[in-house]
């Protein structure tokens, strides 16, 4: 059917639809039925156990079990997403009238975070498909590298003819590490005019790459005293002042900025959160735009339509209060075969769905755009003018910069400055210098009330849970293709360090002022969407269940009791690998938490090491075989290690026990010696196989002898205790 273009105006720029799911609902319903017929049995049947310790600890460990199981319920019960329609919008909104977005890239450690990785994600940033001039990119390094500044100097050359390239053939795909492969050549049927810039660009591609890798092997010199470089002589990463360079401005490219925040020893840098609020700072003195897109370093934009999907939600709905921020899921490119890890978050998007149809999805710290006045503190119901600011207050709330006070209260009353009156970027590097001090933010709302959330190292769950306390709403944009794919962790340690961060932060926020169940009595946080919260939240708490779970079957082996009725099997059974990142990562989140609560220990920031492209001249390839599972002297490996050698011991124990049997004798007292904790402990060797491994392996394959020796000693302790234990059971 053919529609004439009053009708198309009419026609939404996206539509949001909700499922209901019946089949996984009595699926679910099904699950949960036979946890809660569990718990009864357990109720009923103490009074008639000899041994009332493993029972009573297996109903505390499979209350809790079934109580999550309740919470993922609750975000799945019904399904959303949102379709958005570019090409609607192009129809009816003229390119001038596209709001101006500030893009934020953060990059914290060149080694760990290599620069063309980061490089490649500016590029494909620089060459997306949305107005130049609406457009501002933002490179955060809180390593303050010279070789970071240098690659993002001639990163920004090699846009010059990238950008007008991949325009003009419509190339999809503008990464060039991932468009450059090795086996990559043009087409026959292309014209000869594009064979001949395909080739050429590929051969400038390689040479930047080459610099960069020739950069990153020499030192840089301050023997020119005009040298560019001359900033970062002799500079301490942790003790330097703020280095602002606008590196390009009134081009045909975006506006790009680097921005290198001042540290000092006796100021908290606040990690992650404290950058980016001082790129909002920065962008505020700067640009202003009233959207702000937040990327790591190495997320690359896949889509090179995204702003356009984006765009549909955000200008699509009516009421602002509806689209607070727009989340887009990450996506991982060349993971590992099979996802040992479960890096790829495949079992995630069921959940992220869920989310859809209540609140809104979860800020996820990367591949968001956020409305500026939201991060700004503003809430849905809030009615300000201009007028009506009064100068005291935005001193107090976005501290002594006059530039970013008169901004704020552009933002703040909606009246956004039209990027063709702002001044230059150059001409506003002190002012912006002046905003990125460490010292700034003392005596303001900076990380209490306005911008990202100080707390918590999972500053993006702090933030978004005070964006839904308010009463803002979030909306899920999950176009086709991808619209962003990022580096997952390549190694097993760096996945467990990445998962012990988040379980760290979570556990931060659920003993903060934010917590979901306080912002829903106090704030505008919805009940079941406080609910979603205490599913993720309660990550570290959940590890300490998982452990005792673990430590069951062996503990009734060795000390001759039960917790499971005869000829059952396990009662609970998820996927391994959450399984083991539960009662590894999560556990020593969780511990290292308590730790900080008694004064014991002090929270670190671990950055997550990106996976280094190596490129054959210009090309990538990845051997997805290499190193399946690493080990290292990470303390996090230990809880898995004794939880294996405990299970073992139980394991001869019961094969002991099960040579002295007479089976001439009735096959059900046979049965009766342990077998379902037998069972459960041979599954649990399953789960920790790779552990198993580990014992026996060599060079980075095999577990370091110092972690196996504390888990010996560890696990030898828990076998006395409970030998000696038995008796009195």
């Amino acid at each position: 059917m053919t529609i004439n273009v009053q009708d198309s105006k009419s026609l939404p720029l996206q539509e949001k639809i909700v499922h209901n799911n019946k089949t996984a609902r009595a699926i679910e319903l099904i699950i949960l039925s036979f946890l809660v017929s569990m718990l009864v049995y357990r109720i009923i049947s103490f009074k008639d156990q000899n041994h009332n310790f493993p029972w009573f600890l297996a109903f505390l460990c499979e209350s809790w079990f079934t109580f999550i199981w309740i919470l993922s319920m609750n975000i799945k019960w019904n399904q959303s997403y949102t379709i958005t329609y570019p090409e609607r919008l192009l129809e009816r909104v003229n390119e001038f009238e596209f709001p101006a977005v500030d893009i934020f890239v953060t990059t914290a450690d060149p080694i760990l975070e290599p620069c063309i990785i980061t490089m490649n994600t500016v590029l494909s940033l620089l060459a997306i498909e949305y107005p130049t001039n609406k457009l501002a990119l933002y490179l955060s390094d809180d390593a303050c590298s010279p070789l970071t500044y240098y690659s993002l100097v001639e990163t920004t050359k090699f846009a010059k003819l990238w950008v007008p390239f991949c325009k003009k053939y419509n190339i999809q795909v503008r990464a060039p590490f991932r468009y450059f492969t090795s086996n990559s050549t043009p087409l026959e049927d292309d014209c000869l005019e594009f064979q001949h810039q395909w080739k050429k660009m590929k051969n400038l591609y390689g040479d930047l790459y080459k610099k960069i890798e020739v950069a990153a092997q020499r030192p840089f010199t301050c023997d020119d005293p005009n040298s560019e470089f001359v900033v970062f002589c002799d500079v301490n990463r942790s003790d330097h002042q703020a280095i602002i360079k606008v590196i390009s401005e009134n081009t045909d490219l975006p506006i790009v900025i680097y921005i290198s925040r001042e540290k000092n020893p006796k100021h908290h840098h606040q990690y992650k959160a404290g950058a980016m609020n001082v790129l909002t700072r920065v962008s505020g003195v700067m640009t202003n735009a009233p959207l702000m897109l937040n990327v790591d370093c190495d997320m690359y934009a896949n889509n090179p339509q995204v702003f356009l999907h984006a765009m549909c939600i955000l200008l699509g709905y009516k009421n602002d209060q509806d689209c607070g921020f727009v989340q887009i899921p990450q996506a991982f490119h060349d993971g590992l075969k099979d996802d040992p890890f479960g890096n790829q978050l495949a079992n995630y998007y069921y959940i992220i769905n869920g989310l859809g149809a209540l609140q809104g999805i979860f800020y996820m710290g990367s591949n968001c755009f956020h409305r500026r006045k939201v991060i700004y503190g503003l809430s849905p119901n809030d009615k300000t003018k201009s007028g009506n600011i009064r100068n005291e207050d935005l001193h107090k709330i976005f501290g002594k910069s006059f530039k970013l006070r008169e901004s704020a209260a552009q933002i703040l009353s909606g009246s956004n400055p039209k990027t063709e009156n702002r001044a230059s970027p150059s001409t506003l590097i002190d002012a912006s210098i002046d905003v990125a001090g460490c010292s700034y933010e003392y005596g303001t709302d900076w990380g209490k009330k306005v911008g990202w959330l100080y707390g918590s190292t999972s500053e993006d769950i702090l933030t978004g849970i005070n964006i839904h306390g308010k009463g803002w709403k979030s909306v899920i944009c999950s176009p086709e293709p991808l619209a962003f794919l990022g580096c997952a962790p390549s190694t097993f340690p760096s996945s467990l360090i990445q998962q012990k961060r988040w379980a760290n932060g979570l556990t931060e926020l659920l003993l903060s002022d934010k917590n979901p169940l306080l912002l829903t009595m106090k704030g505008n946080l919805w009940f079941r969407q406080a609910l979603a919260y205490y599913w993720i939240c309660l990550w570290g708490v959940r590890s300490i269940l998982e452990i005792c779970y673990a430590f069951l079957p062996a503990y009734c082996i060795i000390t001759g009791t039960h917790f499971l009725p005869k000829l059952s099997e396990m009662a609970f059974i998820i996927p391994r690998m959450g399984r083991v990142i539960a009662m590894t990562s999560w556990f020593y989140g969780f511990l290292s938490v308590m730790l900080k609560l008694m004064g014991l220990s002090k929270t670190v920031f671990e950055v997550t090491q990106k996976e280094h492209m190596l490129n054959d001249g210009v090309g990538y390839h990845n051997d997805k075989n290499v190193n399946r599972f690493t080990f290292d002297k990470s303390p996090v490996f230990v809880p898995g290690v004794v939880i294996l050698l405990v299970n073992m011991t139980a394991l001869v124990n019961s094969v002991l026990k099960l040579s002295k049997v007479d089976y001439s004798e009735i096959w059900i007292e046979v049965l009766g010696l342990e077998l379902g904790e037998m069972f459960c402990s041979i599954w649990l060797l399953l789960c920790f196989w790779e552990f198993l491994k580990g014992l026996f392996g060599n060079g980075k394959n095999r577990i370091p002898s110092s972690s196996i020796w504390k888990s010996g000693v560890i696990a030898l302790f828990l076998v006395c205790s409970w030998k000696r234990s038995s008796p009195l059971l």
